[in-house]
C-alpha cells in the first residue's frame, strides 16, 4: 500500500471502506473527495490503495441506493 497515487486517480480507503478521487498528496496523507462530490477527507497513506473495478462498482451501487431512498417525487409520487 506504499505505492504513490496520482492526483485525479480513484483510491479506496480501507479504514472507511469508501472510494474517493485523490485531490492532493501531502506528507504521509492523501486528501480524497467522494467521486460525485461532497466533503473531502484525509487518510493516512498506509490506509489507501488504488480502487479496483469492484470497489468502483460497489461505490456506484451504494450511491444509487442512497439516492433512491430520497424520494425524488417521480412518476409514483
Amino acid at each position: 500500500m506504499n505505492e504513490a497515487l496520482a492526483v485525479g486517480s480513484l483510491a479506496y480507503d480501507i479504514r472507511t471502506k469508501r472510494v474517493g478521487e485523490v485531490m492532493e498528496e501531502y506528507g504521509t496523507r492523501y486528501m480524497l473527495r467522494p467521486v460525485h462530490g461532497g466533503c473531502e477527507w484525509d487518510v493516512l497513506r498506509e490506509h489507501v490503495r488504488p480502487a479496483t473495478t469492484a470497489d468502483r462498482l460497489s461505490a456506484a451501487l451504494a450511491e444509487r441506493n442512497a439516492n433512491s431512498g430520497r424520494g425524488g417525487g417521480g412518476a409514483w409520487g
